[in-house]
């Protein structure tokens, strides 16, 4: 094909159509393609996993207090991923002192002070009440 080419989109029966803009075409690939980038950040963001103290079995509680019933307990060197976050009662561990309680599945809250976050306040949503 020689010349300039067109940017028009035929109709089915072949009598032409409505010209299309190139550039908006363009504009909305790249938002859709940005869109898709923020929601696989967001899910790679709380696919995060964090490191239970080493040498430490981690008591899971049915809510964010040691009064709270014992659901289980950690591995030696578990990660955990956390859903949500929340305040409770204040524990002392090998990463500080503090009353962040760290959602790791519905139900199951493990203390902060047993969790490598790096941070000494949330890394995750606050939980709903």
């Amino acid at each position: 094909m020689s010349g300039t080419q067109e940017n028009t989109v035929g109709t089915a029966d072949g009598t032409g159509g409505a010209g299309v803009d190139g550039a908006a075409v363009v504009a909305e690939a790249q938002a859709v393609t940005e869109a898709e980038g923020v929601a696989a950040e967001a899910m790679a963001a709380t696919a995060a996993t964090y490191q239970v103290a080493p040498g430490y079995r981690v008591n899971v509680r049915s809510g964010p207090s040691t009064g709270a019933s014992l659901v289980r307990q950690l591995p030696y060197g578990a990660r955990v991923s956390i859903r949500c976050q929340r305040h409770g009662q204040r524990v002392s561990g090998p990463y500080g002192t503090t009353d962040i309680w760290d959602c790791i599945a519905p139900g199951q809250y493990v203390s902060d002070s047993y969790v490598h976050t790096g941070s000494d306040g949330f890394v995750a949503p606050s939980c709903a009440n």
